[in-house]
């Protein structure tokens, strides 16, 4: 797994549409920029990411990358959608499926199966529970055990679970033999407060996938005002403020705020990878690039001062 990853949901056609060569292009781009962990899941565009992405990856031999996807929402075709586009889950795709929540064992199985054939994939190595919230119970009394089963037979390689709060996850952590969390939005520059996690996954030798790491726009330019979404939402003026705070001691100390952003993810000894979405090849570079700058120790310090 490699320390930079690519997040699939963009190439999904999120909130936009992503031309079928553009997706491509982007995820070659990745392979060209040395990322060989590629993240993606069923809810993506309604399997649209997940069929790009196996499209689009290099005929390599298999183990010279990783790839994850997620369950816990199954897809169920409808046969006459109409032309309706999918505007409760954020894809511009044409509504021909609906995503049913379902941890169960069955479901599971089902999902995974479903992924594969749309990677074109004959295993993946990460399955991760994704966004159990509201189904804490099932998620652990059954889909978590299946998954079990899986890596113990071989099937899979590991087992994660993917959420936006880190309380949950903390849960999985302590309760379950996860081998990975993925954290979106919970431990960036604006918001660290999934620290004790980590802390957590350090001590046990769990992986923690960071993404999110620009909370959803705001600390992903030196223009925040410009760029004003904090959790895909309307950035509060005061996190606007606090971001461009950000932007000028970044700027003292030689470096942006979107490179501090992700050196800050990165730099927790728990992060295994820091997965970045893109939606074209040069945002993919432009990421991979901001990745390997270095940023002065320094500076941590003064941006954490800046938060409070």
């Amino acid at each position: 797994m490699s320390a930079l990853g690519f997040g699939g949901a963009v190439i999904g056609n999120l909130y936009r549409e992503v031309s079928e060569e553009t997706a491509s292009a982007t995820v070659a781009a990745a392979w060209d920029a040395g990322i060989r962990y590629f993240d993606t899941a069923p809810h993506y565009g309604l399997g649209l990411a997940e069929r790009r992405l196996g499209a689009a990856l290099p005929a390599r031999p298999r183990h010279e990358f990783a790839v994850s996807t997620k369950v816990g929402r199954l897809l169920e075709r409808v046969p006459n959608s109409d032309g309706a586009q999918d505007v409760t889950g954020g894809f511009a795709v044409p509504a021909d499926a609906v995503r049913r929540w379902d941890f169960s064992a069955d479901g599971v199985h089902r999902s995974l199966e479903s992924s594969l054939a749309r990677l074109g994939l004959d295993h993946v190595d990460l399955v991760l529970l994704h966004d159990p919230d509201e189904h804490w119970q099932q998620a652990v009394d059954e889909a978590y055990p299946a998954l079990h089963d899986l890596r113990a037979r071989g099937v899979i390689g590991a087992i994660g679970v993917g959420m936006n709060q880190w309380p949950m996850l903390r849960r999985f952590v302590t309760c379950t033999d996860v081998d990975a969390v993925m954290l979106a939005g919970r431990y960036t520059l604006l918001d660290p407060s999934g620290e004790p996690l980590l802390d957590e996954c350090a001590q046990r030798g769990v992986s923690v996938l960071a993404a999110g790491v620009f909370n959803g726009g705001l600390l992903a330019t030196d223009e925040p005002g410009r760029h004003a979404v904090y959790d895909y939402r309307p950035a509060p003026p005061q996190l606007v403020a606090r971001a461009e705070r950000m932007v000028r001691i970044c700027c003292r100390h030689g470096t942006t705020l979107p490179q501090a952003a992700i050196a800050f993810a990165a730099r927790h000894p728990a992060v295994a990878s820091v997965v970045l979405g893109a939606r074209t090849p040069e945002e993919v570079r432009r990421n991979a690039a901001l990745f390997h700058a270095p940023v002065p120790e320094e500076l941590w310090e003064e941006l954490a001062e800046a938060r409070c």
